[in-house]
């Protein structure tokens, strides 16, 4: 799974806008915040409704054709006879430097020298090499369980990373624990039980009853690690870079990814898979430029999925960039029946229909928070319009 996911959940509290409304921000965002990244950075305010509208949804296209093609492509290269984890693993990351076109297109905010001094180098170091390899090790698990699970399944085992997302983000982050919380949490851990317990589930061709075991934890390990990746990053953003702009989030993704990159190189030198990369790509069902286009395309997709991520937190918010990422989750199941004709059986429709349960809670619970945010954010609008008005009234009276 693409690193790109991680940044929606970490830069929604990276984002502090001051006094007295900080501390509800901290927690709940409002999914259109007139006064967020939009205005501050990329001063776009002049934008007419219909072209922000058309913006917006350019990079939600962007994340959710990105990351249901890339999934897709995934499962089509293990299908026409690709072997490599490691590769499938290095294919995730590897199109980072793709991000650096909207880094040096897109200007930093002046507010950035206002900000706290940044830290060390040593420790911004450390904190990238340490989510990079944990990064290259989580995409590697991903790589494994798509080896051994179709894309359906392993689409609807991912969304159980919402589910270990509000668990690390309670006991790492203080995050609220509601019932549509834990609503959440019971009915996406059902989802994952049901598939796991389905006997009738049908991995890939060739795939044993235990790879297909071997598939299915897996995918919920990395989806459980991925999950403490964003705590981990949310962390990150508060204690360490305390920045909010969008060059930070950014340079976050292309510096962690590059660990990354770096890591499953060396796995796959290490690991001896290399040897085996000439003669798979010349065994390759659709033969050898397909199976170069595919491993291209694949890295595309996930840097196309990372930057409607990114355009979606600056444009509109991290949350509503979260929510349309989880959307995306139930996407790909669907895709992969028309594509691969995935038999989808009556337990994977009752494992979809409760994911898309767990998701609709989720959701609620954000379109909650916000609301909520909205109102204490015009109270304290309101109490400093009142402040401002006294102080006037002040100096009219001693002015006479």
């Amino acid at each position: 799974m693409e690193f790109s996911a991680s940044i929606q959940k970490a830069f929604s509290t990276a984002e502090v806008t001051g006094g007295g409304y900080s501390e509800v921000r901290d927690r709940e965002e409002p999914i259109m915040s007139d006064d967020g990244p939009l205005t501050n950075e990329l001063h776009l305010s002049k934008l007419g409704r219909s072209q922000w509208w058309i913006l917006v949804l350019v990079n939600i296209f962007f994340l959710i054709a990105g990351q249901a093609a890339a999934v897709l492509l995934g499962r089509f290269y293990y299908d026409q006879g690709g072997n490599s984890k490691w590769l499938a693993t290095l294919v995730q990351t590897a199109a980072f430097p793709i991000l650096f076109i909207p880094l040096y297109l897109i200007p930093s905010s002046q507010k950035a020298s206002a900000s706290p001094s940044p830290p060390s180098f040593r420790i911004l170091a450390s904190v990238y090499f340490f989510l990079g390899v944990l990064l290259a090790g989580d995409n590697m698990l991903y790589s494994t369980g798509l080896l051994y699970l179709s894309a359906s399944t392993y689409s609807l085992i991912c969304a159980t990373q919402l589910a270990f997302n509000a668990i690390f983000s309670y006991f790492l982050n203080s995050q609220k624990f509601t019932a549509l919380i834990l609503n959440s949490v019971v009915v996406l851990s059902l989802s994952a039980a049901l598939i796991g317990v389905n006997d009738h589930s049908e991995g890939p061709s060739g795939v044993s009853k235990w790879k297909y075991i071997i598939g299915f934890s897996c995918t919920l390990g990395a989806s459980a690690i991925y999950s403490l990746l964003l705590s981990l990053m949310q962390l990150s953003f508060q204690k360490v870079l305390k920045k909010e702009t969008f060059s930070v989030v950014l340079e976050m993704q292309i510096w962690t990814s590059l660990v990354a990159t770096c890591v499953s190189v060396l796995a796959l030198f290490a690991s001896g898979e290399w040897k085996t990369l000439h003669g798979e790509m010349e065994s390759f069902g659709e033969g050898r430029a397909s199976y170069v286009l595919t491993l291209v395309f694949t890295a595309v997709c996930w840097q196309v999925c990372s930057v409607g991520v990114v355009g979606l937190i600056f444009i509109v918010s991290s949350l509503f960039s979260n929510v349309i990422s989880t959307v995306g989750l139930a996407v790909t199941p669907v895709a992969s029946v028309i594509v691969f004709h995935d038999k989808m059986n009556g337990v994977k429709v009752i494992a979809m229909l409760l994911a898309l349960w767990g998701f609709a809670s989720y959701i609620y619970q954000n379109y909650l928070d916000d609301s909520k945010a909205r109102r204490m954010q015009r109270n304290v609008d309101g109490t400093r319009n009142d402040s401002v008005c006294n102080v006037d009234e002040t100096r009219n009276d001693s002015v006479c």
